[in-house]
């Protein structure tokens, strides 16, 4: 009997110990490279800003977390983090709950998918970068403007995909349950609502990914702080001893985030889970 393949091919198998060894692979080749390129060049150069040793990064970040900012007296890496965190999680909040109700109702109601699917089809396609200054005129440059970059940015996406989810449910189970006496309110928030939850929570996480970009980009424009807008105030100076350990932390925020959503559903909706298998 020919043995499975351990990698390469569509019936492989990986072994126990592959499945902790190829996942790491491409982060320790990955580093193994930086590092290597990095020493090389600041052998030929010491003051080489394109590529910074490992110690050049830690010594600014220790700059940046551990030591009070002369002009705000805060501690700049975690000002900007709190200020990026709540514009972020405000956003995608308020586009995770409007996607949520105009999906489930659109799904649900033919009369009301025949009145708003085809504008918020009409919506996404808008690109939304291209509103930032229709929103910053509207809004100011204040928080509004950034948060509304996030919720126009995602929020069309999360309700076309309920809309999808809920119009997949058996119809049988709507008609079992008008049956027994429900009614169609009971329905859409006691039997479909339920339903749905664990595909908004993903929707959630495929979101995140453009709200980063869409936060990124307002805050880059005008803003006096947040990640964004320390990356862009110190790329003049080519600091690049900053800017990675910066891009970094955003990385590990965005995949903690996604990872503890992942283990949410998987915690708090086990049959959604094994639906998929």
């Amino acid at each position: 009997m020919k043995k499975k393949p351990q990698f390469w091919g569509i019936f492989a198998d990986p072994s126990e110990f592959s499945r902790y060894v190829l996942p790491a692979l491409p982060f320790v080749v990955l580093v193994a490279a930086y590092l290597a390129a990095a020493f090389f060049r600041n052998q030929a150069n010491p003051d080489d800003k394109l590529l910074p040793t490992i110690s050049k990064m830690a010594d600014a970040v220790y700059r940046l977390a551990c030591v009070p900012d002369e002009r705000t007296g805060g501690y700049l890496l975690w000002t900007d983090t709190w200020a990026s965190l709540k514009r972020i999680g405000l956003g995608i909040s308020l586009s995770a709950v409007t996607g949520l109700f105009l999906g489930l109702n659109i799904g649900m109601l033919p009369g009301f998918r025949c009145l708003s699917l085809n504008f918020i089809t009409f919506i996404s396609n808008i690109p939304v970068l291209s509103t930032l200054p229709i929103l910053f005129i509207v809004f100011g440059i204040d928080e509004t403007a950034k948060v509304m970059l996030i919720f126009l940015g995602t929020f069309t996406t999360i309700t076309r995909d309920i809309n999808l989810t809920v119009q997949a449910v058996p119809q049988e189970q709507v008609i079992k349950a008008l049956t027994l006496g429900a009614s169609q309110r009971g329905v859409m928030y006691r039997i479909i609502l339920p339903q749905i939850m664990p595909r908004l929570i993903e929707n959630i996480r495929l979101s995140l990914g453009p709200a980063w970009l869409f936060l990124l980009a307002a805050e880059m424009i005008a803003s006096t702080d947040g990640l964004g807008y320390r990356i862009f105030l110190v790329r003049r100076y080519l600091s690049m001893d900053i800017i990675i350990p910066y891009v970094l932390w955003i990385t590990f925020i965005a995949y903690a985030v996604d990872f503890a959503l992942r283990k949410w559903v998987v915690f708090q909706y086990p049959w959604y889970n094994v639906q998929k298998q």
